[in-house]
């Protein structure tokens, strides 16, 4: 061997690229029908890239068919190879001996002769770069969709606002009415209007979910024990009866802090749009439920992967938005999986969905592990005494007038002496004329409102600074967010009972 080919050699045997010499058989020069490989020459690199478990192989084959992930790629591949005699950077994506995924770049030259393609290639390992793309795209669509969601909270915020406001009226009067009924039927009619009322009490709740954060009640939970109690509750529904679950739940699996209502409205979302899904495009289907420990980023992840129809690849990155729905009209909100997203996010987690067109779909849901210790139960309530009442003066600061006549009425029935103030400017001037036990406010109101009401209010009459309850259609944002948490003084969500009412006003007064 002359002194150029002994360096020539040495290259092929220490260049980190992988370096292959081969050739593919083809029936026909002009038909995709390609055959076996053969290998002529391949360099330890590529030997170890694709057959770690078997780095001393000599004959690593990395076109044969068996390695490629998707069977029509190879064809397209090696189309192409002998159509234009060289591909530059072509990316591919197989399999090594063990299984394992691996992408590549490829840059060959392709040559045909006696009944094969000869093929000489530099094959670069792009797996890396490629989960880095992949991790890039799904923070963008994170933050495209938190974009989305926040330029939306105002909007909805202010609908659900103007909801609940007359829903508030509505609850306060039905239920005083209920207990003044004169005979059965009317008594029944105005039990009906509460439930009715409460019902889209319920329907505009997700509204406010989407737009903000919500109070929630956070403690140790067991997501499994989650899961297993939400799919229980949706094996007694008619619907699901044609639909075969797998449950596939992690043994040992860490507990998260978390709100479990809210862990279990997003898992309910995922069943009940797998199952639609599922039986509208065949009438029946099988759902896998499964989760796991990620112990490097401690969280864990919660998988729902259904065999229906899948979700075409144009619409995976709106699946999240408001009111979009792939259903018919009238068949659904389209905000269940806005809802789920918007209670991941505040988990501090995330949702992603992964799919084909005509393969199924499968949404992961991944929560973080936090905290230490359960969270202590709430006490018992005690019935209210409606003599602890009688005699207080309380300020109703309210910009609705049906609404707070309702309150105010409702007060004055429990025993309360009753003020009313139509804004914050009003409840000032009420406040510097008149000494006052309690103070009932509505956050969002013209002139002054709720937070500028309560600082002045604090200022001048410190004592009081605790004894305020704040009612409010939603709560508008992080600065309200924060402000009531800077407070510490109660709040209500409109629409709310007389009983939950009556409550906060003991719990204040205390």
């Amino acid at each position: 061997m002359d002194e150029r080919a002994a360096a020539f050699a040495r290259l092929f045997e220490s260049l980190h690229e992988g370096v292959y010499i081969g050739k593919v058989e083809t029936a026909d020069t002009r038909a995709s029908s390609w055959g076996a490989t053969v290998t002529l020459a391949s360099n330890p690199f590529l030997r170890a890239m694709l057959a770690p478990t078997a780095p001393g192989e000599p004959h690593v084959r990395p076109f044969e068919a068996a390695r490629f992930v998707d069977p029509d790629a190879r064809t397209l591949f090696l189309d192409q190879l002998r159509a234009e005699g060289f591909v530059e950077n072509y990316l591919l994506s197989l399999r090594r001996d063990d299984g394992t995924p691996i992408w590549i770049e490829v840059t060959a030259n392709g040559q045909c002769a006696d009944g094969a393609l000869r093929i000489e290639a530099v094959i670069r390992d792009v797996s890396a770069r490629k989960r880095l793309e992949e991790q890039s795209r799904d923070l963008y669509h994170q933050l495209l969709q938190a974009e989305k969601m926040a330029a939306l909270g105002q909007t909805v915020s202010r609908v659900a606002h103007e909801l609940n406001n007359p829903l508030g009226t509505i609850t306060m009067w039905a239920e005083r009415l209920v207990e003044r009924a004169g005979d059965d039927k009317a008594r029944y009619g105005l039990e009906i209007i509460l439930g009715e009322t409460e019902r889209a009490a319920r329907i505009v709740r997700p509204l406010l979910t989407i737009s903000h954060k919500r109070q929630s009640t956070r403690m140790m939970v067991d997501l499994n024990d989650v899961v297993r109690g939400t799919l229980a509750l949706r094996a007694h529904e008619p619907a699901a009866r044609d639909i075969v679950v797998t449950e596939a739940l992690a043994d040992g699996l860490p507990e998260i802090f978390a709100d479990g209502h809210q862990v279990k409205q997003v898992i309910l979302n995922l069943v009940i749009n797998a199952e639609q899904a599922m039986l509208a495009s065949r009438g029946r289907g099988s759902l896998l439920v499964r989760s796991w420990h990620e112990a490097e980023r401690k969280s864990v992840v919660l998988e729902v992967t259904d065999d229906g129809p899948g979700i075409a690849e144009e619409l995976q990155a709106r699946v999240f938005d408001p009111f979009f729905t792939t259903k018919e009209a009238g068949k659904g909100t389209g905000l269940g999986l806005s809802v789920a997203y918007a209670i991941v996010q505040e988990h501090g987690g995330r949702i992603w969905l992964s799919s084909q067109n005509g393969a199924g779909a499968s949404f992961f849901v991944e929560l973080p592990i936090a905290g230490d210790a359960l969270q202590p139960r709430k006490p018992a309530q005690a019935p209210i005494s409606l003599d602890m009442f009688k005699g207080l003066r309380v300020l109703v600061v309210e910009d609705e007038p049906a609404l707070a006549v309702a309150v105010s009425e409702a007060l004055a029935d429990a025993g309360f002496v009753v003020d009313r103030a139509g804004d914050g400017e009003e409840g000032l001037t009420q406040l510097a004329q008149s000494t006052y036990d309690l103070i009932i406010c509505d956050l969002q109101m013209p002139r002054i409102d709720g937070m500028q009401f309560y600082r002045a209010m604090a200022a001048a009459t410190p004592a009081l600074a605790r004894r305020v309850i704040f009612v409010t259609g939603a709560v508008a944002g992080t600065d309200a967010e924060r402000f009531l948490d800077e407070t510490g003084c109660r709040w209500l969500a409109k629409p709310f009972r007389l009983g939950d009412l009556l409550r906060a006003a003991r719990d204040a007064l205390a």
